[in-house]
């Protein structure tokens, strides 16, 4: 086996050791990155080894021509001019292999052969030199070759076949030289030796070239991908030295940095970066964290130069330590944050505000109020809370439409902003419900000022898609500490301050008080209850008759509903009716009522009519004729002799659905009767088309009708006339004094329903009246009391030391009917103050108290118009 063919073995002793030895290279058409670099080292090593070959030709030349042996001058000049010749092949091959691309064998083949060729002339001369007479002459030659030898295996080192090379060319050289066995075999000995471990280090040279190339490549693609990632992505890098001076950056950041003047490299990192107030710590941390060689990471930075902060980075950093142990600086990344805040800003503000109007949100509102009740030790901060609801927005949505009603609402917040300024925060949490927070103030005189200006200022026209609309506001208030110190409990305080608004007429503002409260604990009671009584069927009916004005004869009742509660006694209809409505009861209610009264009528003569109320839930409900027919078809009644009672709150939402249930109702065959004709709030329209057989004459009429100077009977008079023009009965509601009968039967009505002909009775009862066919008597006062006024609203009342909110009932010229308080019979004669009007008290003493009312008498005459102009300034602010 020849060398190439041992070299060229992939045998398992010797795996990849051509590869490993760089001999043969056909395979590869170019040279690897590493075999270039070691025949650049080479190159650069080589006019050294040269410059040492011919320093040590001229030495031993020099000394051969000292002692003067011809021979030794001889073999010593052939030797220097073979040894420059070789030396300068040698140099020309390895110079034209680090400036040109031969073939990677051509120049490993050009450098074993020369190498070889080297180590002739260089052992030739080693052998001039001993052949030397011993002495100084000798030795210094024999220095001389030894040192141009080293030198020249040095610079072959790098390219191993070169290396073996030298060493074969010296082991034949001693061969040619002595001729001798002892002396060649010893040579090829060492060649051995050298074999050994020059393929033992080209086996340690080619893994560490493998390692070094896979590094090089790993290199360029992290390069790659860094450029890559410092050029599309968010992401940079930063490195500085020991003192915390910038040394590399990102050239997207370091752009950044220049554009607001401030060139990055060699400034100290806390020259460059500011960190968020929002970053836990102080704007030292960084320079903290330089100065004590400790890692941080997400700090979020700006340029310490940009005043407006427009561009936000994330930036991350650690120390580097050596392997020593000695610390060079740092090194870190960032991501740049600017998009990422502008989005949490954005979250932030549809999270916290309010989208269509801008105002703060549920949310937003609640934190507010969270953080104003938080105190610290000392006495608790005073606030006030706000909650609006606007009156007649539905009916804006409906008509108008949702966006009509948006474009509302955007100004309704704009009107709230103005009036409140910089005193309080606004806030819309739903709906058209409106908070208004204000921190500081408990003074009722201050906050009554306030939200009558709201009102006032709400109920202002609005002109939107070309139409002018008018809306009104009611305003419920709670007080902290007073009413609450708890977020939770001074909402729910206003919401039951703005139920009360309500109740009172609306456009109103309200403070809350504790009353409130026992009222809302005691209508969730009374709705559990009614949900008992309707399951246990506690309610029952009574019947109040309608005499006829021609022959006082009855001709028909109407059915009442009423409640006999177990410990509450009889519970009125004005008390839990409302209560049905707001909790969905109403419809189970009106059922039971119409299957029973026309199955209590059915009994009756065929001449006696019943009325029925039906609420305008139920109206509204497409279901009521089908249970018209079914209530009247089970008992047997002609359809005519059921009355349905209808009010006029069923024409607040004017539609071709209601249009469709009054025919639909007439076709059964009912009778169709106005409720409480004059007391709502539509116009005179509804009688056109509406096809009532019957309008009813508001009780707020008839009272003191028939006392000089009022002006009752004249709106009676007219509502007469116009129901005979439309071929309609007239029913006078509330008749209590014998003077009344004459009048409103002179005034033309056909009907009397009222306590002067008697309370409701139940059915047997109703019965026994209807045995005998004889009119009916008038009963009660035959002459009219002064005149009162009924309402329902709360008014403030002090009595003694006792502070509180009650309820008028109804009001005269020299007294009052009150409840919400109670009172025992030792409290009669007492002096109280009484609000009548808005912010003003009046005296009157207590002159009865029973059954949870209160009788009170004026310590002076008040004037009843001085409160109808209270109303009507007040429904002025609201309806603008």
């Amino acid at each position: 086996m020849n060398l190439r063919a041992f070299l060229s073995t992939d045998s398992p002793g010797l795996p990849g050791l051509p590869v490993a030895l760089g001999l043969w290279a056909d395979e590869a058409p170019h040279p690897s990155p590493i075999h270039r670099i070691r025949l650049r080292q080479v190159a650069a090593m080589w006019p050294f080894a040269v410059g040492a070959q011919l320093l040590a030709s001229v030495v031993v030349v020099c000394i051969a021509i000292a002692l003067g042996e011809r021979r030794l001058t001889t073999g010593a000049g052939i030797d220097a001019f073979l040894l420059a010749a070789m030396s300068l092949g040698i140099a020309i091959t390895a110079g034209r292999g680090m400036a040109q691309r031969f073939a990677p064998h051509l120049r490993n083949r050009a450098l074993l052969l020369l190498s070889i060729g080297v180590a002739v002339p260089l052992l030739s001369l080693l052998w001039i030199a001993t052949a030397m007479p011993a002495g100084a002459m000798r030795l210094a030659g024999f220095i001389a070759v030894a040192g141009a030898m080293s030198i020249t295996a040095a610079a072959l080192h790098s390219v191993r076949p070169a290396t073996l090379g030298l060493g074969l060319g010296l082991a034949a050289a001693v061969g040619i030289e002595t001729a001798e066995l002892l002396p060649t075999g010893v040579a090829i000995l060492f060649v051995l030796c050298l074999v050994v471990s020059t393929v033992r280090m080209a086996r340690l040279d080619a893994h560490g070239d493998r390692r070094r190339a896979e590094e090089i490549d790993e290199g360029r693609l992290a390069s790659k991908m860094v450029a890559e990632f410092e050029g599309q992505g968010t992401g940079w890098f930063w490195e500085a030295d020991r003192n915390g001076r910038i040394t590399y950056l990102s050239a997207k950041v370091s752009r950044e940095l220049v554009a607001h003047g401030c060139a990055p490299i060699g400034r100290l990192l806390t020259d460059l970066f500011r960190m968020d107030s929002a970053t836990p710590g102080t704007e030292r941390t960084l320079g903290f964290h330089i100065s004590s060689r400790t890692s941080f990471s997400d700090y979020s930075v700006c340029a310490a130069d940009d005043p407006a902060a427009e561009r936000w980075w994330s930036i991350s950093g650690r120390p580097v330590i050596d392997e020593l142990g000695r610390f060079e600086g740092f090194i870190g990344s960032g991501t740049d944050l600017t998009e990422r805040r502008r989005s949490e800003a954005e979250i932030t503000r549809l999270a916290l505000f309010d989208g269509l109007t801008g105002l703060a949100n549920r949310q937003r509102m609640r934190l507010s109020l969270d953080k104003t009740l938080q105190h610290q030790a000392g006495p608790a901060r005073p606030a006030a809370l706000f909650l609006m609801d606007l009156d007649r927005f539905k009916a804006v949505n409906d008509t108008l439409g949702h966006q009509a009603g948006d474009a509302l609402l955007k100004q309704v917040a704009q009107r709230i902003e103005r009036s409140v300024g910089a005193a309080g925060l606004v806030g819309r949490i739903g709906g058209d419900e409106f908070q208004v927070l204000l921190p500081g103030t408990d003074s009722r005189e201050t906050l009554s000022a306030l939200a009558r200006e709201l009102i006032a200022a709400l109920s202002q026209p609005y002109f939107i898609a070309g139409s002018s609309i008018s809306i009104g506001c009611s305003v419920g208030i709670a007080l902290s500490p007073q009413h609450g110190e708890q977020a939770e409990e001074l909402i729910r305080n206003a919401d039951l301050a703005l139920y009360a608004a309500k109740g009172d007429g609306r456009g109103v503002h309200r403070f809350y008080s504790d009353e409130m409260l026992a009222g809302a604990q005691s209508r969730k009671q009374l709705e559990d209850d009614i949900r008992t009584a309707l399951s246990e069927g506690a309610f029952h009916l009574v019947y109040q008759p309608v005499v006829s004005t021609a022959d006082t004869r009855i001709v028909g009742y109407e059915a009442l509903l009423r409640w006999d509660h177990p410990t509450r006694g009889a519970v009125s209809p004005a008390e839990f009716v409302p209560v049905a409505e707001e909790c969905g009861l109403i419809e189970a209610l009106g059922t039971w009522v119409m299957r029973t009264a026309a199955a209590e009528a059915g009994r009756w003569p065929d001449h006696i009519r019943v009325a029925v109320n039906v609420s305008p839930i139920q109206f509204a409900n497409p279901t009521l004729p089908a249970l018209v027919t079914s209530a009247i078809a089970s008992a047997g009644l002609a359809p005519d002799r059921l009355e349905l009672e209808i009010t006029e709150g069923v024409f607040l939402d004017e539609s071709y659905s209601s249009d469709q249930m009054f025919k639909a109702l007439k076709t059964i065959g009912v009778r169709l009767a106005l409720d409480d004709f004059g007391t709502g709030y539509s116009s005179l329209g509804y009688l056109r088309n509406a096809p009532f057989d019957k309008i009813k004459i508001d009780q707020s009429f008839v009272r003191g009708a028939a006392q000089p100077g009022n002006r009752n009977a004249a709106i009676i008079k007219a509502i007469v006339t116009l129901a005979d023009t439309l071929g309609m009965e007239t029913t006078a509601e509330g008749v209590e004094v014998q003077d009344e009968i004459d009048l409103v039967r002179s005034l033309g009505c056909s009907h009397i329903q009222g306590y002067v002909y008697g309370r409701g009775v139940r059915a047997d009862e109703v019965m026994r009246q209807l045995s005998g066919a004889r009119p009916v008597v008038a009963s009660g006062h035959k002459v009219s009391r002064s005149p009162r006024t009924k309402m329902l609203r709360t008014a403030r009342i002090a009595i003694g030391s006792y502070h509180g909110d009650v309820r008028i009932r109804d009001i005269s010229a020299t007294g009052a009917m009150i409840d919400g308080v109670v009172l025992g019979s030792d409290a009669i004669g007492a002096d109280v103050r009484i609000e009548l009007l808005e912010d003003r008290m009046f005296a009157a003493r207590i002159a009865w108290a029973r059954d949870g009312k209160v009788g009170l008498q004026f310590a002076e005459r008040f004037n009843l118009d001085h409160l109808n102009q209270s109303l009507i300034a007040r429904n002025s602010r609201r309806n603008g």
